[in-house]
């Protein structure tokens, strides 16, 4: 692996800021972000009214716990353009997630929201490791989904030569990989692990490619995985952080001197972390679900916007801004089976300590008369010679959930790629087959 640390000239001097110059920068985008909505968007004068509040009501960044939360379902009810600040016509750029039930959640973009998206993905890159004319292949999905694209404009902007690829067609994936020689590759983790795997398959060995960073996100993922992709890619394995309804990725990404959580680009996504339950706001390292109020954005603000992401704020260290730790879960797609609170990550790190069991899982929830009953399906890495049993490995899988997550499960332990891959990002972690009433 090749690390190459950005010399304090190569940053931008908000990187290097005192706390009082990003604190006053972030008191004077907050004051106009907060204007710029009440005054454009009628969701936005409707619920701060409600609550009592005006944007001359906030005169320090605490006084932000003052004013209402936006949720994704906010978006849904004002959907398709209800949200938008700017006229229709200044909108330069729609994008469009589909989520998991209703309506699409849409966000736009003006040309200057294009321009600060492509300089905070540029900057992440630079911050991963990456400089101008570095080659980088981009395998996340194009189209609505802002992963692809916001990867593409930001690697453009600092200067790099892109390989527009997006998702699928892991074989051609491995061919360009091979004849084009990149030096980064941005994809979902779950999916360079399909890539890792193609390139077996084909008798080939990742960690002889030219990749020497993998810049990874739009799924939580963890240190566990980080190293199973670190060791059989040979390459530096970054994280990086974002959501489409704040911006796409490049809110918050990691430094590879550090690689010890994305920082947050505070400059222009103001964080807090709350108690999920209550909606108070905890303290710096304290856990809980990750808020986000846009500082720059014109088409579409978003005023501290609920992610439903668990995680806490870390001290700086990189770079001025906090950092963000592991994504422990989502505050929303938090299992409770039989009383006992679990994520997928939880059992993605048991699998993961378990060398003969591949990093691919699906946790199957489903109902037996009134008592929810999990399944968990994994599978054996490919041409593992293994003297312990099949059964064996269950039960000792089964034993360690039981141990330290707390609920008693069914493993069933799969041939080699046994899992469904996906083909174009996202891994699919839970299928949940209890009768929704």
């Amino acid at each position: 692996m090749v690390q190459r640390i950005p010399a304090p000239g190569d940053l931008e001097p908000i990187e290097r800021a005192s706390g009082d110059e990003l604190q006053a920068l972030q008191l004077e985008r907050m004051k106009w972000t907060l204007k710029h909505a009440y005054d454009n968007v009628p969701h936005y004068r409707a619920a701060f009214d409600a609550a009592g509040v005006h944007p001359g009501d906030l005169k320090s960044l605490a006084d932000l716990a003052k004013f209402p939360f936006t949720e994704k379902k906010t978006l849904r009810e004002n959907y398709p353009f209800g949200l938008f600040a700017v006229p229709r016509e200044k909108v330069v750029r729609i994008h469009a997630s589909s989520g998991t039930t209703g309506k699409a959640t849409v966000v736009g973009y003006t040309q200057n929201d294009i321009d600060t998206w492509a300089g905070v993905v540029a900057r992440s890159i630079r911050a991963s490791g990456g400089r101008p004319g570095d080659m980088v292949h981009v395998a996340y999905g194009y189209g609505l989904f802002t992963g692809g694209l916001g990867a593409h404009y930001g690697a453009e902007r600092l200067g790099c030569t892109v390989i527009p690829m997006s998702g699928g067609q892991t074989e051609k994936q491995v061919q360009l990989i091979c004849d084009f020689k990149p030096d980064i590759i941005m994809v979902t983790p779950s999916y360079m692990l399909n890539i890792i795997e193609e390139f077996s398959r084909q008798g080939l060995d990742a960690a002889d490619s030219s990749l020497n960073v993998g810049i990874f996100g739009a799924e939580p993922w963890t240190d566990a995985m980080r190293g199973e992709i670190e060791a059989r890619a040979g390459i530096d394995a970054v994280d990086i952080y974002g959501l489409s309804e704040v911006m796409g990725p490049g809110v918050a990404s990691e430094c590879i001197e550090s690689k010890d959580g994305p920082v947050i680009w505070e400059d222009h996504f103001y964080p807090e972390v709350i108690n999920p339950e209550t909606g108070e706001v905890v303290l710096d390292g304290e856990d809980g679900e990750l808020v986000l109020t846009s500082l720059t954005k014109e088409a579409l603000p978003m005023i501290r916007y609920r992610t439903r992401d668990l995680t806490r704020l870390l001290p700086p260290t990189s770079r001025s801004m906090r950092r963000m730790g592991k994504i422990t879960g989502r505050s929303d797609d938090m299992l409770i089976i039989r009383g006992v609170n679990l994520f997928p990550t939880q059992i993605e790190e048991l699998i993961l300590k378990m060398p003969l069991l591949a990093p691919h899982y699906q946790l199957v929830v489903w109902r037996d008369g009134h008592l929810d009953k999990l399944d968990v399906l994994a599978e054996l890495r490919e041409n593992s010679q293994s003297k312990d049993s099949v059964e064996a490995l269950c039960r000792q899988l089964e034993h360690q959930i039981k141990t330290f997550v707390g609920v008693t499960t069914r493993v069933t332990l799969m041939a080699a790629n046994g899992i469904e891959r996906t083909l174009t990002g996202k891994a699919r972690r839970v299928i949940d087959k209890r009768t929704k009433s």
